[in-house]
């Protein structure tokens, strides 16, 4: 007979052979294993679910279990259930190869990866209504090579909104637009170098693409100790050859938390006794929801920190803007790093952004993308509260992110099996620095920012399914 078993949040057929309804459902349960329709870490129905799905004896179900589980096939564990074998990837014929040879890594069918917002939420009809007003409005020097500091225009409107938004000190002559935050870390450590900096401390948890970056620019990235409430600044001053330090103090990426006050105004001390910079990248800083507004880091001192900020997170990273709000004896130095001409950034776009700003639509779609990112945020709660309560959630009070932790040292097998079921994301240890020195954690940073809302339910579904 044929038994759709839809238990397993998935069209999976099952055909129990003639020959004894258990040795028929073994015989089913091994060939969905074989074939991989049952990936490794896959929880499995409950004796009692299954029998009822299928309208056979539960004793029935009982024993193909622990059959299977004797062979190899399955995992049985107090609390944990039934779950599906780790087991290694089989192999497969070569098939002939009539053309160019295809990477037989699949294509992951969702995403929660971090650092990402939803590009399907992109504001398309009010980003080209801007830019139509933008094109109309925009001077004949618009179309010319340009100010390395970026269009006045975009200067003048991130000036006012950074202020009011974010708490910045901000004026257009120290403003710097930028092509995104990698690109402003470029052009700063450029410059710090010029100046003779050795090293930039950087948080113990971070992207490793920043890191190599200043690395690339011949300075080296020592890495602050890190506890629960987030970065140690006040043992900035045992880092002897430190002339900078990056952070992320309004909401730590990836572990989330906000830099305390005491912690904060260490790094503003430090800064100003040494005469050292604090390069702070306002990572989703506009996304809160339980707590009230974080400002900027600089607004503490404007004479020290280098303000970076982007339109990645807010609107989408193929924009490729971003802008630096800069120390006055600093701007000058950067705008010249960037060049005699504005080559990188696109003056119309720049225009657009300005134009997107001052009009409010910018206003109008932070404040949506906050109520959906929110929304999200209560649905991975809530499902994990139902279907894994073993795994707390930490880092949720703004951002568009979370951090799962997990057992210790099952982050490996999780994000394995997370493949298998079809779904991309990262483990807290892809994040750690190489020369950290706080204890190693078994997490998920999971981007719930990231998937179109097509793709939102079917995601959490496969999360939830790869969990301990």
């Amino acid at each position: 007979m044929m038994d759709s078993w839809a238990t397993f949040g998935a069209d999976l057929h099952l055909e129990l052979s003639g020959s004894g309804v258990r040795a028929g459902l073994m015989d089913a349960l091994r060939e969905a294993v074989r074939t991989g329709r049952l990936a490794p870490g896959t929880r499995l129905p409950s004796s009692r679910s299954l029998a009822a799905d299928l309208g056979i004896a539960r004793n029935t179900v009982a024993d193909a279990y622990a059959e299977l589980v004797a062979e190899g096939w399955l995992t049985a564990r107090q609390g944990s259930g039934t779950r599906v074998a780790p087991r290694s990837a089989p192999r497969r014929a070569a098939a002939p190869q009539s053309g160019p040879r295809r990477s037989a890594r699949r294509r992951p069918t969702y995403s929660l990866m971090p650092g990402s917002p939803d590009l399907a939420a992109f504001p398309r009809t009010a980003w080209l209504a801007a830019a139509r007003r933008a094109l109309t409005a925009a001077p004949n020097d618009a179309f010319g090579y340009g100010d390395p500091r970026g269009r006045i225009e975009l200067r003048e409107v991130l000036a006012g909104y950074l202020a009011r938004a974010r708490g910045v000190y901000a004026e257009p002559e120290r403003i710097v637009i930028c092509s995104g935050f990698v690109h402003g870390l470029m052009l700063i450590g450029k410059v710090l170098r010029q100046r003779r900096v050795r090293d930039v401390a950087v948080e113990s948890y971070g992207l490793d693409i920043h890191w190599n970056l200043l690395t690339d620019a011949g300075l080296r990235t020592p890495a602050l100790p890190f506890d629960a409430t987030g970065t140690r600044t006040g043992e900035l001053g045992a880092l002897r050859h430190a002339g900078a330090v990056l952070m992320a103090p309004a909401h730590q990426f990836p572990v989330g938390v906000p830099l305390p006050p005491d912690r904060r105004a260490a790094a503003v001390d430090w800064a100003r006794a040494t005469g050292g910079v604090i390069l702070e990248d306002d990572y989703d800083g506009e996304f809160r929801y339980d707590r009230q507004p974080v400002g900027a880091l600089q607004g503490l001192d404007p004479d020290r920190v280098v303000y970076l900020g982007t339109a990645s997170k807010s609107l989408a990273p193929g924009l490729r803007l971003g802008w630096m709000v800069l120390p006055a004896q600093l701007a000058g130095e950067v705008a010249e790093a960037k060049g005699q001409a504005d080559w990188v950034c696109s003056a119309l776009d720049q225009l657009t952004l300005a134009e997107f700003i001052g009009s409010g639509a910018y206003d109008r779609h932070v404040r949506g993308m906050r109520l959906r990112y929110r929304r999200r945020r209560d649905q991975l709660v809530a499902a994990l509260a139902e279907r894994a309560p073993g795994v707390p959630v930490t880092g949720i009070a703004a951002g568009m992110h979370a951090v799962l932790e997990l057992p210790p040292g099952t982050e490996r097998s999780v994000t394995q099996a997370a493949a298998w079921q079809g779904l991309a994301l990262e483990g807290l240890s892809r994040f750690r620095h190489r020369e950290s020195t706080a204890p190693a954690r078994d997490a998920l940073v999971v981007g719930y920012g990231t998937p179109p809302d097509s793709a939102w339910t079917g995601a959490l579904d496969a999360l939830c399914r790869a969990l301990p």
